[in-house]
This record gives C-alpha cells, sequence and structure tokens, in this order.
C-alpha cells in the first residue's frame, strides 16, 4: 500500500466493481417494477406471459452477473495483490528452466486457474437459469466437448503466439510493441478468414441453405445490395439453445452468412430477408472495418502504454510482484487494463447503437421496415429480451437500442 499506484489500482477496481454492482440492481428494479404491465408499443404483439417470462429471465440473469463481478474483482485481487502471480512465478521457476518457457507456463497458468474458478458460475448459468427459462438445450456431454475443444484450441493458438510475444519483448527492447503489435493485427486478420471454414465447424454443423424459394429471395436481396458472398449457411444452434440468431462471418471473398435453425423457425421468409438486410447494412456502412481498424489503433495505443510499464521499476511491485518479469508484467498489464478502460464502455455502446440504427435504416430501404419490426418483435419474445431495461444501464453497456426506441425509429423511416 506504499505505492501510490497501489491504492490508485484498488480505488479503480473498487469503483469499476460498485459501479457494475449499482448498475446491475439499478436494472434489476426497474425491469422488476414493469415487470405487470406489456409496454403500450407492444400491446398484443407480446402477451403478458411473455412479458414476465422475460424480466425473470432477465432478473436471474442480473443477478447472476453481480456474482460474476464479485469473483472478477476476487480473483483479480488474488492474482495480483494476493500474490498469486508471484507465487506461479516461483512454481514454474523450479519446473522450467528457459525463462521463455517459464513465462508462457505463468500467464497460461493463471488464465486457466481465472478459467477454472469461473466454472461454477458458468455451469449455473447454462444448467440453471437458462435451463429453468427453457432455452437450454446443451447436455452435460457437449458441454463438456465443448470446454474441452476451446482449451485445446486455446493453447493451440494461443501458446505458440504468447511465445512469440514473449520472445519479441526480449529481443527487441525498446521497440517490440512495434512488432508485437504487427504480429497482433496479422493473427487477428488471418483468424478471421480460417474462423468460417475450420475453426466454427469444430462446434456446429453448417449446411446450405436447401430452402429454394428463401434462397432465391436472399440472392435477389444480395444483388440488390451488391454484396458477394461464399455462401448462405444453417447453423444447429438448436443443439445446446433455443435462442434465434443470424450473423456474418469471415472477411474477403470468405464471408459467410449464416442462420440458426432455430432462427429459421421462428420468422418467415421475408422477414429472415429483412434481418439479413439489416447486416447487410453493416458491411454497406463499413461498420465492421470501422470496429477493425479501431480496435487495431487502440491495440497499438494498448501495446505502447505496455511497453513504457515493463520499463519502469513500480509496476510490477505495485500490483504486487516482487520477482518481476516480461511474461509478469504482460499478465498484470492485461489483467489491470480492463478496470482502466471500463469508463470507456458508455462510448463503445453509443458507437455501436448508431450502428444499429444506421443498419436499420439500411434495411427499410432495400426490405421492408414492417418486416423486421415484427421479426425483431418476434425475437424479443422468442428470446425473453426485457422491452423495458432501465435507461442508464441500457446506455452504459446495451450494444443495441432498447426495443421500444429501435421499433419507433423503425416507424418514423420513409415508406
Amino acid at each position: 500500500m506504499n505505492s501510490p499506484f497501489t491504492v490508485l489500482f484498488l480505488l479503480a477496481l473498487a469503483s469499476s466493481t460498485g459501479l457494475r454492482l449499482w448498475l446491475a440492481q439499478r436494472q434489476f428494479r426497474h425491469v422488476a417494477a414493469h415487470r405487470q404491465a406489456v409496454p403500450t408499443d407492444f400491446v398484443g404483439q407480446v402477451p403478458l406471459e411473455a412479458h414476465q417470462k422475460a424480466a425473470d429471465y432477465t432478473c436471474a440473469k442480473v443477478r447472476l452477473g453481480q456474482l460474476d463481478t464479485l469473483l472478477d474483482a476476487a480473483v483479480l485481487l488474488g492474482l495480483t495483490l494476493g500474490g498469486g502471480i508471484d507465487w506461479l512465478a516461483r512454481l514454474w521457476a523450479g519446473w522450467l528452466g528457459a525463462p521463455l518457457w517459464q513465462g508462457v507456463a505463468v500467464i497460461a497458468s493463471a488464465l486457466l486457474i481465472s478459467g477454472l474458478l469461473g466454472l461454477p458460475l458458468s455451469l449455473l448459468a447454462t444448467f440453471g437459469v437458462e435451463a429453468r427459462f427453457g432455452f437450454n438445450r446443451t447436455t452435460p456431454a457437449l458441454y463438456l466437448a465443448d470446454l474441452a475443444k476451446s482449451v485445446l484450441l486455446g493453447a493451440l493458438l494461443g501458446l505458440p503466439l504468447l511465445a512469440l510475444v514473449l520472445w519479441l519483448l526480449t529481443a527487441l527492447g525498446s521497440q517490440a510493441w512495434l512488432a508485437v503489435w504487427a504480429v497482433w493485427v496479422g493473427f487477428s486478420l488471418v483468424l478471421m478468414v480460417v474462423f468460417p471454414t475450420l475453426i466454427a465447424p469444430l462446434f456446429n454443423r453448417f449446411v446450405p441453405l436447401d430452402n429454394p424459394a428463401l434462397k432465391s429471395r436472399i440472392e435477389a436481396l444480395l444483388l440488390r445490395c451488391g454484396f458477394r458472398a461464399s455462401g448462405v449457411f444453417v447453423m444447429d444452434g438448436s443443439r445446446r439453445s433455443s435462442h434465434g440468431n443470424a450473423y456474418f462471418t469471415g472477411f474477403g471473398r470468405a464471408k459467410r452468412i449464416v442462420f440458426f435453425d432455430t432462427l429459421m423457425q421462428q420468422l418467415s421468409p421475408s422477414e429472415i430477408e429483412a434481418v439479413l438486410a439489416h447486416e447487410l447494412g453493416h458491411f454497406h456502412h463499413r461498420h465492421i472495418v470501422q470496429r477493425m481498424l479501431t480496435s487495431f489503433a487502440l491495440s497499438l495505443a494498448v501495446l505502447a502504454g505496455l511497453q513504457w510499464l515493463l520499463g519502469t521499476s513500480w509496476f510490477q511491485p505495485a500490483l504486487g510482484v516482487n520477482t518481476a518479469s516480461l511474461a509478469s508484467g504482460l499478465l498484470l498489464f492485461m489483467l489491470a487494463l480492463p478496470v482502466f478502460s471500463f469508463p470507456l464502455t458508455p462510448l463503445t455502446s453509443l458507437l455501436s447503437r448508431r450502428h444499429e440504427y444506421q443498419a436499420d435504416a439500411f434495411a427499410a430501404r432495400h426490405a421492408s421496415a414492417n418486416d423486421l419490426t415484427h421479426a425483431l418483435v418476434k425475437l424479443y419474445r422468442d428470446n425473453a429480451a426485457t422491452l423495458t431495461p432501465d435507461p442508464l444501464h441500457s446506455q452504459f453497456y446495451d450494444s443495441h437500442p432498447p426495443a421500444s426506441l429501435r421499433i419507433a425509429h423503425l416507424k418514423d423511416l420513409p415508406a
């Protein structure tokens, strides 16, 4: 506690944790207070029973989220000021000779411990909350298989990348941050290209859309919008959940359109077309590229900050690491950064909501605003998304506008 940075870290952690809990409590109270009546704009479209289910589902997730917030804070303190990273460094120093592999082991084991400590809440979310509200379709065997695949994939991709980053930090000194940034950008771009064909099929089955009428409708929409994709696929999302969704994946010529099979069951062909038109709006306005370039620019600034901190004598001791190393410094930076960047969350949420409005407007021009409205109402209803979020909580976190504002915006668009 003698270091000013230690005090600053503790204040930032207490502030961010307290703010998360307070916002969650606001969300819980606001949703619960509006549980008894369907909002006027949705009367006749969403039954009271479905509205109340959404309220109860939201409140259950909020309570679980509060536990997760407290657990994250406890794990962070245990790894930093509690001496966890220092203990791991001593442990691996006794087992591994090369500093590079010691560093890889320290970071990997810290992340693994964090994941294991969070596993009970993940199980509770899947087999507790999701199951209680009728959404979970994941079996214990499938859950364990997904977990094993995720860990193995993370090791196969992450450990070599981590070793390369630590080697660059050691070999290049003060210029390492530029090389690390270039590696990160390249890795991210390659991952975007290979994800649809090499990674996603490890977890889900993708089959080409076999509905000729719907496929023809989609191809006509793509032609109108000037969009080219490598295919339209249906994913077996129903193996794990009854929630419906649709998304684009891939980059360049590897772009794919993916519909959950549950979405295909929920929406009519015209509504599916409208949802797809919304997604095409993101590409038309280059939202994906904008976010990617923003991410790369921010990562460049972040890595410059990392390089500076690694050169200081106070950073690691202030966060509980007495045996300083490049690996422990990198790990501390990864753990502490979210604490200090949390206040920026509303800015990213605001930008994302603006993008959603722009994509909705594009969909209204190239499909039907009325069909998109009907599709959204069905998705809100069937996915038990609350129609009455707390305004402040929504402004802080939500990447999509609240249902009432989004529907009103669609209704105000020119026919």
